[in-house]
């Protein structure tokens, strides 16, 4: 078992062979859980990585294709009717 020391910011470190062995780089998010035994650091799962297949058509249109310039002008339009 090793030990840190939290810094005057709030900030810990966590030992190099802990973070190793998890596979944890820069970066990385935790959920903090208050136990009654102290705290518990939890790694977040971040959404698995998808294709642009995968994903196509979640928004529910079926109407034709759209090309950029119809897309864009469709923007234009509401942008002004906002301003």
């Amino acid at each position: 078992m090793e030990t840190t020391r939290l810094s005057s910011k709030g900030q810990i470190i966590i030992p190099k062979a802990i973070r190793v062995s998890h596979g944890w780089g820069p970066g990385v998010e935790f959920l903090v859980e208050e136990h009654s035994g102290g705290v518990l650091l939890r790694p977040t799962q971040p959404f698995p990585a998808t294709t642009l297949r995968e994903v196509i058509g979640c928004t529910g249109y079926t109407g034709a294709r759209k090309s950029l310039a119809e897309m864009e002008g469709a923007i234009r339009k509401g942008v002004s009717r906002q301003r």
